[in-house]
């Protein structure tokens, strides 16, 4: 067991005091048989009234709402956490899902259905060409190889770039400049994956490691498949490897856009400055 801290520091600085309105927080880690929670601590200036929830994907989710005027918001989380994920190679496949390709069960296909419809035009044809190039139908591979060929080819294939707009670049996109953010390759993992015939998820959450032209004190964010036997598994495109005790996710979608940290809206003049910071220790 490992146990890490992960401090988050959200600063919106407007130009005016402005109303805000109501605001969804995915700050706090997923629990599991992997993950617990030893503490955790949420502050928010000015002061919020917090009511919690579990969303459609199990996430934990909390909605802040407000009564004063503010120039500025502050939310603070601090988190302590046991990571029991020290062996993510430890996991058996089941025997029809070995080798690839494979079909899932009927029963599973169902429930996977959402995370298997690829989002873009299967006509675009830098993607296409990109899916190719991963497997040929004449290739014999373990279901495991391929999914690690794909995260080490996007690895080796993009340069990292740090991009603070809000937003997902289209895998077409991310192709055609050969660079991209964390969540641009864990998208473009994710929806290769699909047209592969995998169920595939994104996934936001921490990373911990020291500051590199990866990790610049930010959130962090991979793709996960659904692998028969298994469960859903992590792989990180930006680092080229299996997801492991480092990583420690937040919140998971069938759609990128649909899990920020913060999101939210405010009434009063246009203009507005955002900070975050984010520290994760291993204690």
């Amino acid at each position: 067991m490992q146990r890490y801290k992960i401090l988050h520091r959200t600063y919106y600085n407007f130009s005016a005091a402005v109303q805000l309105g109501p605001h969804a927080l995915r700050l706090r880690p997923r629990v599991g048989h992997e993950l617990r929670i030893e503490s955790s601590s949420l502050e928010i200036r000015p002061a919020a009234t917090l009511r919690w929830h579990r969303d459609v994907e199990d996430n934990s989710v909390a909605i802040a709402t407000f009564d004063s005027p503010a120039n500025q918001l502050a939310i603070e989380s601090e988190v302590i956490i046991h990571q029991y994920n020290l062996a993510p190679l430890d996991f058996l496949v089941s025997d029809y899902a070995m080798d690839y390709p494979f079909s899932y069960i009927p029963e599973d296909r169902i429930v996977l259905a959402p995370y298997m419809d690829a989002i873009e035009h299967k006509t675009d044809r830098l993607l296409s060409e990109w899916v190719a190039k991963m497997w040929q139908p004449d290739e014999k591979i373990q279901t495991y190889a391929l999914l690690q060929r794909l995260g080490v080819q996007i690895h080796q294939t993009l340069k990292y770039q740090l991009r603070e707009e809000p937003g997902v670049q289209t895998a077409e996109e991310t192709l055609s400049r050969g660079s991209g953010s964390c969540r641009d390759s864990a998208y473009l993992f994710m929806e290769t994956a699909r047209r592969l015939g995998f169920a595939a998820r994104f996934v936001s959450g921490y990373l911990h490691a020291e500051p590199s032209a990866v990790n610049y004190g930010a959130t962090h964010a991979w793709a996960e498949v659904f692998l028969p036997g298994a469960g859903w598994k992590g792989f990180d495109p930006t680092i080229g490897n299996i997801v492991g005790t480092d990583h420690i996710a937040v919140a998971v979608a069938r759609l990128p856009e649909s899990v920020p940290p913060v999101s939210g809206s405010f009434v009063g003049p246009p203009g507005a400055s955002l900070d975050v910071g984010v520290w994760v220790t291993k204690l």
